[in-house]
């Protein structure tokens, strides 16, 4: 039995002829049997066209798709034992919560009887227990997005694709339903490709993270490789927020940037280097404190954070501090430094 949940080799999709613009652009990735893989990136980088080449809904222009060690490439969705989740949920909206769970169970002709058994064992697993008559109007968006859940769990797929699956929900609920998917998937050892543009989501429920670029894989590994290692200017801009700073690597894998000398994450070559700096990484002190002298010139309190602009020698830096006792004024002088942790480097 293979490892290999889904596996891409060399997979182009262009739409129209052979003079058409290239929207996947030769890609290849794994995605390890009973684990979960998130595809980031920005609006526009292949990343939704990727998991509709999954789901059968697009077929590769050139390349091959294998499920469970098998060439799927040329198979329709229904022949590929795959199940997707949408955005929108796509909920049938005369029918019952259990009738929809039901649905796919149905047409492929499963007696009611089992089809009933399987979606019940379904809504249990998706924590919808005694909703079985309820309308999908009269459920509130989380709910809906477990009975989509669990409409895709029924038919016991061997992948389960969600395409930005909480980007309909609020900001607590996303982060409820986000726990809750990964929780499922690990409980029952799924295989998941998840698409997101949201960076913290990725970074929360993946095993892998791939991101895309303009229809090409940027970067792949696991989300702490990503955030901390990141191996190109655009995956260290997108993983994070962080500021990208022009630095020269020394042989002792010290880092100078403007007036600071920092530890390099990862080994680095001798040479110009930039580095990437995140936000919540700074430390700010004192005006009269070593470091990178700067004056305060925005703010803004979001209640757990401040966000800061500080202008320095470097440019403006924008800095999140989870220091809201003080409370600094626009004009404020003060000291940036990085007393912790290291910085990732990527090379010029």
């Amino acid at each position: 039995m293979t490892n290999k949940g889904i596996e891409f080799r060399n997979v182009v999709k262009r739409y129209g002829g052979e003079n058409a613009p290239v929207v996947v652009k030769g890609i290849s990735f794994t995605v390890p049997k009973g684990t979960l893989t998130t595809i980031l990136g920005p609006s526009g980088c292949g990343k939704t066209t990727t998991l509709r080449m999954i789901a059968g809904l697009e077929t590769p222009s050139a390349g091959q798709i294998f499920i469970d060690g098998r060439d799927v490439t040329q198979l329709g969705p229904a022949e590929r034992n795959v199940s997707m989740v949408f955005q929108s949920y796509a909920l049938f909206p005369h029918m019952s919560v259990i009738e929809n769970v039901c649905y796919g169970l149905s047409v492929s002709g499963v007696k009611s009887d089992e089809a009933l058994e399987r979606a019940h064992v379904a809504m249990v697993a998706v924590g919808l227990t005694g909703f079985d008559e309820r309308l999908p109007s009269e459920l509130s968006g989380g709910q809906q997005q477990r009975v989509a859940v669990a409409r895709a769990l029924v038919l016991e797929p061997s992948v389960l694709l969600f395409d930005e699956p909480l980007s309909n929900l609020d900001a607590r609920l996303r982060r409820s339903m986000r726990e809750e998917i990964r929780g499922l998937q690990q409980r029952l050892g799924l295989t998941v490709a998840y698409v997101t543009h949201d960076q913290s989501e990725a970074l929360a429920v993946s095993d892998q993270i791939i991101v895309m670029d303009g229809g090409v894989v940027a970067q792949s590994g696991s989300p702490s490789d990503l955030y901390e290692r990141p191996n190109t200017e655009f995956v260290a801009g997108f993983m994070g927020e962080a500021m990208l700073f022009p630095g020269e690597a020394f042989a002792d894998g010290s880092v100078q940037v403007g007036a600071l000398r920092l530890k390099s994450l990862h080994p680095v070559k001798p040479g110009p280097v930039k580095a990437a700096i995140r936000p919540e990484a700074w430390s700010i002190s004192p005006p009269d404190a070593s470091g990178l002298s700067g004056i305060v010139s925005k703010r803004a309190y979001l209640g757990s954070v401040y966000e800061l602009t500080v202008d320095t020698g470097l440019g403006p830096i924008f800095v999140v501090s989870s220091d809201v006792d003080t409370v600094w004024q626009l004009g404020d002088a003060v000291t940036l430094s990085l007393p912790s942790r290291g910085v990732s480097v990527v090379p010029v």
